[in-house]
């Protein structure tokens, strides 16, 4: 009888910590400032000119969603984020959003771009994701599988713009997840895109990409042709260590391998139905309600 009593208070209290949380996720939505047109990222690092389709949260405010919303552990950097117009980061019929961050990782040749072997850097890239999913478990979370290039790399020497796309399989979700990655070349380091979604998602991502990847570049003084042999840095990989993941120390492994709000809301709950219709509830809001849930 005692057991089913402390049961019966771990139910409630797991119902009442899901719906603070819930609240609390509401409530930094409703709060969010969004932008368009230009934005200088950085101490003028970079410029965005926020594609159409899309508006932007600054870092203070990104830093929010991945950690508060989104379940990213704390220390999560980023230079701001994008969403779709229309769409908050707990929509119901949430699409997908793009970080936008910088690792500071030093001039990266890019000379062997044209000799790299695609699928044996996606067996070296499968191997490394094993190893980190160690990491992954002590510290709570599912381990994750890499499945397959959603798109294969490809990469522009003359913007020296980088784009590639991976299908990721997180344990206990039946849907694959699509991390697509854009990476910018620049003097001192590599600005990072990373667009996440569900991997049907794919379609939607590939209309909207050309505006995504044209609509970020260094500034001068920061760009690729700006390096300085004398001065600056050179990284110690190539193109080929760039899309293995070599810069994902730096970057925040957590944050390149985001998960919706939603999948953490149902693993935080442990599959309590109870609490179903309270998260996903319909869509009830007036149409000056800017929280879209």
């Amino acid at each position: 009888m005692k057991h089913r009593i402390t049961a019966v208070l771990l139910l409630f209290l797991s119902i009442g910590l899901t719906a603070q949380q819930n609240e609390d996720s509401l409530k930094i939505v409703k709060n969010l400032k969004y932008q368009t047109g230009k934005i200088v990222l950085g101490d003028k690092l970079a410029t965005l000119q926020v594609p159409p389709n899309f508006r932007y949260i600054d870092g203070k405010q990104s830093k929010l969603v991945l950690e508060n919303i989104w379940g990213n552990p704390p220390g999560s950097e980023s230079l701001g984020m994008l969403f779709l117009k229309n769409e908050t980061p707990i929509s119901e019929n949430f699409t997908y959003a793009i970080t936008i961050s910088f690792s500071e990782e030093g001039y990266i040749k890019d000379d062997d771009a044209k000799d790299l072997d695609y699928g044996d850097l996606l067996d070296e890239m499968k191997e490394d994701t094993k190893e980190a999913n160690e990491a992954r478990k002590q510290e709570g979370y599912e381990s994750v599988e890499l499945v397959d290039w959603a798109s294969p790399p490809f990469y522009d020497e003359k913007s020296k713009k980088l784009h590639w796309a991976k299908t990721l399989r997180f344990e206990g979700i039946e849907k694959d997840t699509l991390n697509y990655n854009i990476r910018i070349l620049g003097r001192k380091g590599i600005l990072i895109l990373n667009v996440i979604a569900d991997i049907d998602k794919l379609p939607l991502v590939n209309q909207e990409l050309d505006a995504i990847v044209n609509s970020t570049e260094f500034n001068e003084g920061n760009r690729y042709a700006d390096f300085n042999p004398g001065l600056d840095s050179v990284a110690a990989y190539g193109i080929g260590g760039l899309i293995a993941g070599k810069v994902l120390a730096k970057a925040g492994f957590f944050a390149l391998l985001l998960k919706f709000w939603k999948v953490i809301a149902i693993a935080a709950i442990g599959g309590l139905g109870i609490l179903k219709k309270f998260i996903f509830r319909e869509k009830k809001t007036s149409p000056s309600d800017n929280t879209n849930v």
